[in-house]
């Protein structure tokens, strides 16, 4: 970003200007070539939670999703950041059985839920949340399956160190199509490692991710790579489950309902997004090859980055008038008062430059 690049959101108040929100855009096709930009598209960005895709396939490639029974769904929680709903800690501590492992074995910590409904009613209850109640439980759960798989100590798992996260680490760097050192590592809210990388491989992953479902769809799957098949795999978990990958009044579940299958997109702490596109999300289009979209709003405002994100798909096409009215409630947000009054509204500004 330079000084000359606009903000991509404005929230407006009584017609002033309140804030302003820059950003970062990338879209790249299947082949992960850059089609169009804002700002910085390869802005070294830590992806946070939008990169759980990518640590689910170094976990899928342990065998621990076929050893230990998981299904679809289990995948789904895995790769999502959840509302800490009933539904979500209950799968949670049935993935747990399956592997031998218990609650004390999680490294991550409770916190509170991510849904203010979830919220009202731990505090009624007097619930206090435990490892298991984390929005990222799922992640970690999978994280315990794959060490157990590789005949590796449950113990440290979450360590840069641990043999899985070893594995991890070279499952991030090869999807995305950069060399192992080219991922910057650090640690995420939830104890384990969270890598950095350009914006655009961030939008590559979920290219693939489209990429592969539109194979397996289109061609025969036995003939398709092991990581095609994985790839495909988190797909269809995460469209197919989308209440898993986040919950009740999400954008994430919403964005995938309201697409049937066409779009995956994921979340990521500190306003991080990414969506992977099939060719038959794109309206009008004859459209041959996936996209891959990734958002980094650089001051972390979800609000801004959700009416970021949907100004992304309608200036692409994607997406039918429904299937973008579904998503209304995040396009141009209005601000309400304490008394229910209409104070203002955020809204995008930006325009996507061919690269």
């Amino acid at each position: 970003m330079t000084t000359a690049t606009p903000p991509a959101a404005v929230l407006y108040r009584g017609g002033l200007v309140e804030t302003t929100h820059f950003a970062h855009i990338a879209v790249v096709d299947a082949h992960g070539a850059l089609l169009y930009a804002f700002g910085d598209p390869h802005r070294l960005t830590l992806v946070r939670s939008a990169a759980k895709p990518a640590q689910a396939l170094a976990v899928i490639e342990t065998g621990a999703l076929d050893r230990f029974g998981f299904d679809d769904a289990d995948l789904a929680l895995m790769c999502g950041s959840n509302n800490s709903e009933a539904r979500h800690i209950e799968r949670t501590l049935a993935m747990l059985a399956k592997v031998g492992a218990h609650e004390a074995d999680m490294r991550c910590g409770g916190h509170p839920p991510l849904s203010d409904a979830v919220w009202r009613d731990w505090i009624k209850r007097g619930f206090e949340p435990g490892p298991a109640c984390s929005n990222c439980s799922g992640k970690h759960a999978g994280m315990l399956a794959g060490a157990r798989a590789i005949g590796a100590p449950l113990e440290d798992y979450h360590l840069a160190g641990h043999p899985l996260q070893l594995r991890v680490k070279h499952a991030v760097a090869e999807v995305c199509d950069l060399p192992d050192d080219g991922v910057q590592w650090a640690i995420d809210g939830c104890n384990l490692p969270t890598p950095a990388f350009p914006l655009d491989r961030l939008a590559r992953l979920y290219a693939k991710l489209a990429d592969a479902a539109d194979t397996l769809e289109r061609d025969d799957a036995t003939r398709a790579s092991p990581r095609t098949q994985a790839l495909a795999r988190i797909h269809r978990a995460m469209t197919t489950h989308p209440e898993m990958v986040a919950g009740e009044q999400r954008f994430c579940t919403t964005l995938m309902r309201a697409f049937g299958g066409d779009v995956v997109g994921k979340v990521g702490a500190a306003g991080s997004y990414a969506i992977g596109v099939r060719p038959n999300g794109k309206r009008g289009s004859q459209q041959a090859n996936a996209l891959g979209i990734a958002v980094k709003v650089e001051d972390g405002n979800q609000t801004a980055l959700y009416a970021i994100v949907v100004e992304v798909l309608r200036q692409l096409g994607i997406g039918t008038p429904e299937q973008l009215a579904a998503l209304r409630a995040y396009d141009t947000p209005h601000v309400l008062n304490t008394r229910g009054v209409d104070t203002g509204a955020l809204e995008a500004r930006f325009t996507l430059a061919r690269a």
